[in-house]
């Protein structure tokens, strides 16, 4: 069946509703020129009745009456003289004229001399890199016109640039990250040192954009954040390439700012994290930061190479499952997570198989948080013991399905000391403070869209999950809060994110499940613990009492001639299996007791 065609008012309803628009326009522009005397006398006499009612409302009470006499004789005095009444009112038409007249400063129609003189220097810097001899038509010149290069430019209140648009030639070699390099330092060095550019190009326009980028809140401590389970916030960003924000509280203000948030767990592409900085650049605050927002879905174990005590308000809390500063104590806790991590993997593949769900105990996150691993490397070298990091293999490897996460953080130049597995299985990356554009490219595989500066607050710096895009990165303020140096409000954050304390500090220790990978001389053979011994203290020593001789053996005691049931049992014993003296001591107290009552 064949369409009919739409009446002529709704097929052409668009241009004649962009017509009919178009003529509203231009008679409403009309009428307010026309009208534009009678619309500032009508401000001016608004203005002058708020200043007369302000007048009024200022005057003591008083003195009202004496300023009603004056005005009323002025009244009357203009109103008895000839053309007193006319005269006022061309006057007061004047003055409510001048008091309506648009206050606002006139925005100048280009730049002023100033600019224009920033923006030819700019202009004839380009030259070298923008122009080649065989254009018959350069855009680029020596004293050529710099319209046609900048079509947009904003300046600030200083006279710095801070938005320009600048059109290259076809020709040049915009694909080339080299030779988009030497732009962007020559346009950072000619606009303006000390700030952060943003550099969009533009390949198909020919077109280079530049920002200036406001610089990151450093104010932001830590809090609990608006995320679902297997989401952390690494840090907070700039609004141009991310599209979600979280509401944040700062003191009594709320605003929302755009944060950089790192999936972990069984689909994340980037189930482990390696952050590199500086000394004093704010890697331990990413990584108390981030165990604040693990432990309120798993558990957390932290080992500090750097052994400064940065993470001793977590020892004993509820889901640590330890901290370790030393050694012995890293390679036992790392040995046990590899094992925990086989262990998982292990009761999933069971589970799958049988076509249940994974158990509980496998679901629950695990985060391994190492600091400064390369230090127990020397250290492990020394002592001929095995190094930290070649038990993070397991983990790294078979950690996503196992819900095991691992952190590393160490220092930028200690990059060499991590082991292969760590370099290669940590696709989420961080560097925090002071780096070169070299640096930033070898570690986060791609160079950042923003010019680095020099000097940077503790926890700024880029990010890189996987293979997305560089962006800018604050770390929130997540100081130690036993550290003098820290502020009051910050501590008292901190603090109120601590969960509570379920072990003592000198108590605590990771749990083994494993019962056969316990230390066999941790407790002696024959040893008896505090928990098992009687509630009543034993005397030692009994006096002798004197009992007349029975011919029958009684329990517990054996006949003169017959060796006794003790002087057996020790035989049979190992001398180096002897129970202690005080030991068994307390363990013959029904023995005893069987004599005296015999």
């Amino acid at each position: 069946m064949a369409r009919r065609p739409l009446p002529h008012i709704l097929s052409n309803g668009s241009a004649q509703l962009a017509r009919s628009r178009e003529l509203v326009r231009t008679a409403a522009d009309s009428a307010t020129d026309v009208l534009h005397p009678l619309i500032t006398i009508a401000r001016g006499l608004r203005r002058l009745a708020s200043a007369g009612r302000r007048r009024w409302a200022d005057t003591p009470k008083d003195r009202r009456g004496a300023l009603l006499f004056l005005v009323a004789s002025v009244v009357l005095v203009v109103a008895l003289a000839p053309y007193g009444p006319l005269l006022a009112v061309i006057t007061l038409m004047a003055v409510a004229a001048w008091q309506g007249r648009d206050r606002a400063p006139v925005a100048p129609d280009g730049p002023d001399e100033a600019q224009i003189r920033r923006l030819k220097s700019l202009y004839e810097a380009l030259v070298p890199y923008f122009s080649v001899a065989e254009d018959p038509e350069p855009l680029y010149a020596h004293g050529g016109d710099w319209g046609k290069a900048f079509p947009e430019y904003e300046f600030d209140d200083t006279g710095r640039i801070t938005h320009l648009v600048i059109s290259y030639p076809a020709y040049f070699t915009d694909g080339e990250p080299e030779s988009r390099a030497r732009i962007e330092h020559l346009l950072s060095a000619k606009s303006g040192r000390g700030r952060e550019y943003h550099f969009a190009w533009d390949e198909e326009g020919n077109q280079l954009t530049v920002r200036v980028l406001a610089p990151l809140p450093t104010d932001i401590a830590a809090q609990p954040f608006v995320t679902s389970p297997g989401e952390t916030v690494l840090g907070f960003t700039d609004p141009i390439r991310v599209r979600r924000t979280l509401p944040l509280t700062h003191g009594e203000e709320q605003r929302d700012v755009p944060p950089v948030v790192w999936r972990t767990g069984i689909r994340s592409t980037e189930p482990h994290l390696l952050a590199l900085g500086q000394p004093g650049s704010g890697t331990s605050t990413l990584l108390r930061s981030i165990a604040l927002q693990a432990l309120h879905h798993g558990d957390v174990v932290i080992v500090d190479g750097g052994g400064t005590g940065e993470y001793a308000c977590l020892t004993g809390r509820d889901g640590v499952l330890a901290v370790e500063c030393g050694l012995t104590g890293a390679l036992a806790s790392l040995e046990w997570a590899a094992h925990e991590t086989e262990r998982r993997l292990s009761a999933a593949n069971r589970a799958h198989q049988a076509g249940d769900p994974p158990p509980e105990d496998t679901r629950r996150p695990l985060w391994i948080l190492l600091d400064r691993p390369s230090a127990f490397t020397h250290l492990a070298a020394a002592e001929g013991r095995e190094d930290p990091q070649s038990l993070l293999h397991v983990p790294l490897r078979h950690g996503r399905p196992a819900n095991v996460t691992v952190v590393v953080a160490d220092q930028l130049d200690s990059l060499e000391t991590l082991s292969a597995p760590v370099r290669q299985h940590t696709r989420a990356r961080v560097v925090l403070g002071p780096a070169t554009a070299e640096q930033l490219e070898a570690v986060l595989g791609a160079p950042p869209h923003t010019t680095p500066v020099d000097q940077v607050p503790a926890g700024r710096g880029y990010a890189r999950l996987g293979v997305g895009p560089v962006h800018r990165l604050q770390v929130p303020a997540t100081p130690d809060p036993y550290d003098d140096a820290t502020s009051d409000a910050h501590r008292q954050a901190v603090l109120d994110l601590l969960p509570p304390r379920t072990a003592p500090a000198e108590d605590a220790a990771p749990s083994w499940p494993f019962p056969e990978r316990a230390d066999p001389e941790a407790v002696p053979v024959g040893a008896v613990l505090p928990d098992k011994l009687p509630a009543e203290p034993v005397p030692l020593e009994k006096e002798p009492v004197e009992k007349e001789p029975v011919e029958k053996a009684l329990p517990g005691k054996a006949l003169p001639d017959e060796p006794s049931p003790v002087e057996v049992a020790s035989e049979k014993v190992p001398a180096e299996a002897a129970v202690p003296e005080d030991v068994a001591t307390a363990a013959v107290p029904k023995e005893a007791a069987v004599a005296e009552s015999s």
